[in-house]
């Protein structure tokens, strides 16, 4: 339902977005990604207090190592509560909801009580219609290579299926050469080489489908998933990009900030109460 979340602040009261972002301790891929987007939410809510908070903790302990230090959105809550601030907007850049965003709840709920209000908004798929976005925003980056694999990170939970989702919607598309992976979940590996199998390829670009280049594009996409793909006698090249710094993918978390700001999730008992009373439904 439509709900103004800064636009409706009282003197006293305070607002911020809280931009989450797993991390990486690449400083290329950081700057491209996760330093662009602040920029463009902060563009996106002139004269409202920008912050972000990272949620690996490995990261972070790395970094501190080096003298870098990065806040986790519990810490980053409890700086923003002492700053004054009573209305925070908390965007992930987070691809699934998944279990970083299971964390990034639990988090926000510890410590909704110190605000007047919390809200979380939704991660870069999340309806069909992020879907189509995101489809569209990455197909055009395709060379002249017979197939495109996108490599995904995986989960060990259901959320894991959003990723075959997406090579569905792929397909009924009329994206007939483009394949899902994930490095720790389903699709396996294998999955998304039995059906490059099927089709007459020779050429395989792997395409990252995580938002830094971090690690596991520099290790397991451009290492482990391209040698075993060349064992299997296709020239294969790389895409050493994350999602995060294509202009595209930025613009849709940019609008779901934007959404998220002037609409308010409907609470599902409440709905359930007010159905039991007799209410047929939301307009």
């Amino acid at each position: 339902m439509e709900s103004d979340l800064f636009g409706s602040l009282k003197d006293g009261e305070k607002g911020a977005v809280l931009v989450v972002h797993f991390g990486t301790t690449h400083e290329d891929t950081r700057a491209k990604t996760i330093d662009a987007v602040n920029k463009k939410i902060a563009e996106a809510f002139p004269g409202i207090e920008v912050r972000e908070a990272w949620t690996s903790r490995i990261v972070m302990r790395r970094l501190k190592a080096q003298g870098i230090q990065k806040m986790n959105p519990e810490e980053a809550l409890k700086q923003l509560k002492a700053d004054g601030y009573t209305h925070i907007l908390v965007q992930p850049s987070s691809i699934i909801d998944g279990i970083e965003t299971e964390s990034l709840r639990k988090d926000i709920a510890a410590q909704q009580q110190d605000f007047k209000e919390v809200r979380l908004s939704i991660p870069l798929l999340y309806s069909p219609d992020d879907y189509e976005a995101v489809i569209k925003a990455i197909t055009t980056q395709r060379g002249k290579e017979d197939a495109v694999l996108l490599v995904g990170h995986g989960t060990y939970t259901p959320n894991t299926a959003q990723y075959a989702m997406l090579d569905y919607m792929l397909k009924a598309k009329g994206f007939d050469q483009w394949f899902v992976g994930t490095i720790e979940g389903y699709p396996y590996f294998d999955d998304a080489l039995s059906q490059i199998r099927k089709k007459d390829c020779k050429t395989i670009l792997l395409m990252p489908f995580l938002f830094v280049a971090g690690e596991h594009v520099k290790n397991d996409i451009a290492g482990d998933w391209k040698e075993e793909l060349e064992k299997q006698g296709y020239h294969v090249d790389v895409l050493m990009k994350g999602l995060g710094e294509n202009p595209a993918i930025q613009d849709i978390i940019v609008q779901h900030a934007r959404f998220s700001a002037t609409h308010q999730s409907m609470d599902i008992a409440k709905k359930k109460k007010e159905y039991a009373q007799g209410k047929e439904k939301y307009e």
